[in-house]
């Protein structure tokens, strides 16, 4: 049961004991990696992904309490997920998704306006279904960025995701309260979707990290959702966006 009115954690208290925690895109990365730590922290989990075998082992991996096997952008498998959810739970944490890369001399103009409503239609979703499925001073996650807020050819669409995100994120917080809404960024985070996306330039990137950010190591997904799980505990936040970049943005 969540409590409001004190975040502060008794030294060698489980931080999320007794607590349900629903990762939407918890199969992999940063997901799964926050509700390995959830559970850690005693929380129980529920994990939902595409993929049913990868979702199947992620479920075994981190000792879940149940999951759900489908496409998060399908409103209506979205909409029969949570109506059966037994009860309320304590935090929802959305991590499906992926960017959009193209320069505009290349883009299907017509995908790119696709990709664009999906992801806002996800985030006003989850965000509806929150309002009775979450536990006033429960919270509300969602994940964006730091990459897209420097111009650069061929990143238009994640950016215009960026800025967006940062205000809807501060707006919901207001309209779901007593729901805590927020928003964490990250920049290059090391995870299955950053190799696909990088191919074999993958430990050029990791190696240029290593060099040039002032935390001279290359960012996890552990390190993200140590902090997902700090958001989730700590019941004064609402409405902000937390950078987690290990100082990508100063360079």
């Amino acid at each position: 049961m969540i409590t409001t009115t004190d975040s502060s954690t008794p030294a060698g208290r489980a931080t999320l004991l007794g607590q349900t925690v629903v990762v939407i895109g918890g199969s992999s990365g940063i997901g799964l990696e926050t509700a390995r730590l959830a559970r850690a922290e005693g929380a129980d989990v529920v994990l939902t992904g595409r993929d049913p075998d990868r979702l199947r082992q992620a479920s075994v991996d981190v000792g879940a309490r149940e999951h759900a096997a489908f496409d998060a952008t399908d409103s209506d498998r979205l909409d029969a997920f949570f109506q059966s959810l037994p009860a309320p739970v304590d935090h929802v944490m959305v991590t499906a998704g992926s960017p959009y890369y193209a320069p505009l001399a290349e883009m299907d103009i017509a995908d790119a306006c696709h990709h664009v409503a999906e992801h806002i239609r996800l985030t006003l979703e989850v965000a509806r279904h929150a309002v009775k499925s979450v536990r006033p001073g429960g919270a509300l996650l969602y994940m964006s960025g730091t990459g897209g807020r420097r111009p650069a050819v061929g990143i238009s669409i994640t950016a215009l995701l960026t800025a967006g995100m940062q205000a809807l994120t501060a707006n919901l917080a207001l309209e779901l309260a007593p729901v805590r809404v927020n928003l964490i960024a990250p920049g290059f985070v090391d995870t299955p979707l950053s190799a696909s996306l990088l191919g074999d330039a993958l430990e050029e990137r990791r190696e240029q990290l290593r060099t040039t950010l002032p935390i001279r190591r290359v960012v996890g997904p552990r390190d993200v959702a140590a902090l997902a799980v700090h958001v989730m505990d700590n019941t004064a936040l609402t409405g902000a966006t937390f950078d987690i970049d290990g100082g990508q943005q100063l360079g």
